[in-house]
Formats: C-alpha cells, sequence, structure tokens
C-alpha cells in the first residue's frame, strides 16, 4: 500500500477522484441518480453502500453512548460485537465481488476508465488494513470483556480509535466508487448481466 505522503490519489490523502476519472460522473450527474429511473444493478450498488455508511453511523452512535456513560462495557459489548461482525463480512464480500468480477467487466466495458477502476481496487487494500485492525481490535475486546479483563474500557477505546480512523477513508471510497460506478452502469447497463 503505499503511503498517503507519496501517493496524492492514496485513499487516506485524495478529497475526492482527478478529473480524468470524472468524465462518465460529469454525463450523468450525481443529481440525476433518481433511484427509480436507475438501472436496477446501479439501485442496488447504492443501496449497498447506504448500507455500509448506516452501519457505520450505527457503530458510532454505540460509543458515543459509552463514551457518555449511559452503557457500560458489557452492554456495548453485547452491541458492538455482533454489528462489527456484520458490517465486516458484508463489506467484505461485497469487495470480493467488485474486485473478482465488477471492476474487470467494467473495465471491459469501458477501457478509457481502466485507472479509475484500478484506483477503487488499491482503494480496497486500504480499506482492507482497516478491516483487519478492527478485526484484531474487536477480538481483543471480545476477550477482555469474557475473560473479565480490568483494561476492558481500554479495548472499546482502542476499537473506537480504529473505527473512527476507518470511517472517512471508506466513505472517500464509497463516493468515489459511486461516481465512477453509477454514471458506467446508468449509460452503459450491467456488465455482468
Amino acid at each position: 500500500m503505499s503511503d498517503a505522503t507519496d501517493d496524492p490519489l492514496a485513499l487516506a490523502s485524495r478529497a475526492g477522484l482527478p478529473l480524468e476519472f470524472r468524465y462518465l460522473h460529469e454525463a450523468f450527474p450525481r443529481e440525476r441518480w433518481s433511484l427509480g429511473g436507475l438501472h436496477p444493478t446501479a439501485r442496488r450498488w447504492l443501496h449497498m453502500h447506504g448500507g455500509f455508511r448506516a452501519h457505520q453511523a450505527e457503530m458510532g452512535a454505540m460509543v458515543e453512548t459509552w463514551r457518555s456513560g449511559r452503557i457500560d462495557v458489557p452492554t456495548l459489548h453485547g452491541r458492538l460485537i455482533p454489528a462489527l461482525q456484520q458490517f465486516l463480512q458484508h463489506l467484505d464480500g461485497h469487495h470480493r465481488i467488485e474486485s473478482g468480477h465488477y471492476f474487470p467487466a467494467l473495465q471491459r466495458l469501458e477501457p478509457r476508465i481502466a485507472a479509475g477502476i484500478e484506483l477503487l481496487d488499491r482503494d480496497h487494500d486500504a480499506i482492507h488494513h482497516h478491516i483487519e485492525a478492527m478485526v484484531e481490535t474487536g477480538r481483543a475486546l471480545h476477550q477482555a470483556v469474557a475473560g473479565g479483563a480490568a483494561d476492558a474500557a481500554d479495548r472499546v477505546e482502542r476499537l473506537a480509535e480504529v473505527l473512527d480512523r476507518a470511517g472517512p477513508q471508506l466513505a472517500r471510497h464509497l463516493d468515489d466508487e459511486e461516481e465512477i460506478v453509477i454514471p458506467l452502469i446508468a449509460l452503459r447497463g450491467d456488465p455482468l448481466g
């Protein structure tokens, strides 16, 4: 994975897509993405991404509820760990389908956007590092709570920090991916269907 300091397109450092990757979005901007008029595959894509955003917000709200003292560590654990597991399973599965099937097919459908698709695929590698950190810190929290460890609250805070670091990068990736994929599918159809 490239360090954000030496790669202006790295997920951790970019503020959006470069103009050369946005030509499809210019042809079919977000304002025209009324769900009723979109290709069914594009609608499903947006629905899945909306689910990731909602799930992230839900986990963040759980942590904030704990930080405000309204729930204790065992209660947070009972809610957050299952939510985290579901989130990570869906995210990993979604990325596998995209990288293994959709991204290659989209490149064949629109060769001019190949560099943009490759950028999105590199994003998956960067996000995978966050997934690994979430798995590791989530497991540490679970073990601390299950074992009655005195440092369980510290484990919650470590997991919260990992979630906080991952959030903006995942949001950036979802937005950028939509700006390439949704117009392409809307204008050209589902490359797998």
